[in-house]
């Protein structure tokens, strides 16, 4: 079983900045991809941020220049650092990843709980 966690969300106004951090746990044996989906009232989950095992990246239009991906693959945790915040960003963020465990050959897909981030003054 693998266990993934968010933390690191919050109010902020705007133009500040959070980092949000995600941590997998359990039966893990390699993460291929970790990524960033946010989900507003109203909206579909859509996805912020990916990076995969080789450091490659890919973001949505709409955060390009303002967050960065980043991963600590010794610790199976990937972060989010969020800048120049809008209220348009506030929304459930939730980490996705793919993993192969010690009873798979193929990558299996997990989610964390979500994260709240409001931007607001």
């Amino acid at each position: 079983q693998v266990q993934v966690v968010e933390s690191g969300g919050g109010l902020v106004q705007p133009g500040g900045s959070l980092r949000l951090s995600c941590v997998a746990s359990g039966d893990i044996v390699r993460i291929p991809q970790m990524n960033w989906y946010r989900q507003a009232p109203g909206k579909e989950r859509e996805l912020v941020a990916l990076m995969i095992n080789g450091g490659a990246t890919t973001y949505a239009e709409s955060v390009k220049g303002r967050f960065t991906i980043s991963r600590d693959n010794a610790k199976n945790t990937v972060y989010l650092q969020m800048n120049s915040l809008k209220p348009e960003d506030s929304a459930v963020y939730y980490c996705n990843v793919r993993v192969f465990t010690s009873s798979t050959f193929s990558p299996a897909t997990y989610w964390g709980q979500g994260t709240q981030v409001t931007v607001s003054s």
